[in-house]
Order: structure tokens, then sequence, then C-alpha cells
């Protein structure tokens, strides 16, 4: 839900638009990188920055939510790997496809959709900020994920590509 990606003078956490959420249709069992303020993930248990989602991960459990700290350059990697290795749920991350982790994650996923257009995240005091210099990419982990990702293709946020058979970690 949080993203701490660096923004030229604003705040560096900002919130995934409810939109988002409606077009998958799902309800999430954990937001794993929460921003303290609940905000609108449809999740049922929140670890927050304090909580450390990463270090509580053999916690994580059901279908969860993810949209890590975007931090530097390999920010992302320990959140993907923890991700795929749980098996179950949908990230968030920017669209960045040239990136070797971005590469590798499109490889584990089940399948991946490319949001139409800029996403506008949500500053913490709810107003709509301003579109980041890249799109957005939501990464399915398992059968349900990737239908979520289907559902939301048809409902118009972006194209999705699935896998002809889902991925299995170790495989």
């Amino acid at each position: 839900m949080g993203v701490w990606e660096p923004s030229l003078g604003a705040s560096d956490e900002w919130y995934t638009p409810a939109y988002l959420f409606d077009a998958l249709g799902e309800t999430f069992d954990l937001d794993v990188a929460s921003p303290s303020v609940r905000w609108h993930v449809p999740a049922r248990c929140w670890l927050n920055e304090n909580d450390d989602g990463l270090k509580y991960a053999p916690f994580w459990h059901g279908f969860v939510w993810m949209n890590p700290p975007f931090g530097g350059r390999n920010g992302l990697e320990p959140w993907l790997d923890r991700f795929f290795a749980h098996g179950t749920g949908i990230a968030l991350t920017p669209d960045r496809t040239s990136a070797p982790w971005w590469q590798e994650a499109n490889l584990r996923a089940d399948a991946t959709l490319f949001i139409a257009g800029k996403v506008k995240f949500i500053r913490p005091d709810g107003s709509e900020g301003k579109s980041p210099g890249t799109g957005t990419t939501l990464f399915a982990a398992g059968e349900r994920a990737a239908r979520a990702l289907v559902r939301a293709q048809k409902s118009g946020l972006g194209a999705a590509m699935t896998r002809a058979t889902p991925h299995r970690e170790g495989e």
C-alpha cells in the first residue's frame, strides 16, 4: 500500500488508489507493507513500516497485497523474493522492464499486468499526487492472483500477460 519512492520535494509515502482494488475485485488476507494509515486496501491484516514486513515474513499468510517500499536501485529485490516464495498474492512495482529485477519477477509471475496510463498515487493527506515518471506493473503469484489480473484487464485497468500454466517456485 505504501510506496516510499523518493519524489522531488514531496513525501516518500504514497498510497495505492482505490480504483486499482476495485478493478482487481479481491479482498486480501494481509497487506505486507502498509503505511501506518490503513487508507483503503481491502485487507484483513496489515504489517506497516514499524512492523517491517520482511522481518515478519515467516508470518505472512493467505492472499497478500504487496506495494513495498521502492527504495534504492535494488530495494525491491528482497521484497519480490519473499513475495514469490510466499506464492499467493499481488505485488505492485514500477514498470522498469529493462531492470534485471523486473525481468526476473516477470519470469516468476503467473501473470503480469501493465497498468494503462500512469497511476496517480494518493498522498498521506488524501489528495491525489502527480503521475510518477514510470508506469506501474502488477505481478501475480498463484492462480487466484492471475485471475484477478485478467479481471482487471477486462475492467480496463491495463494489459495482462498470463502463463499457459502457473509457475511454481523451484521449477
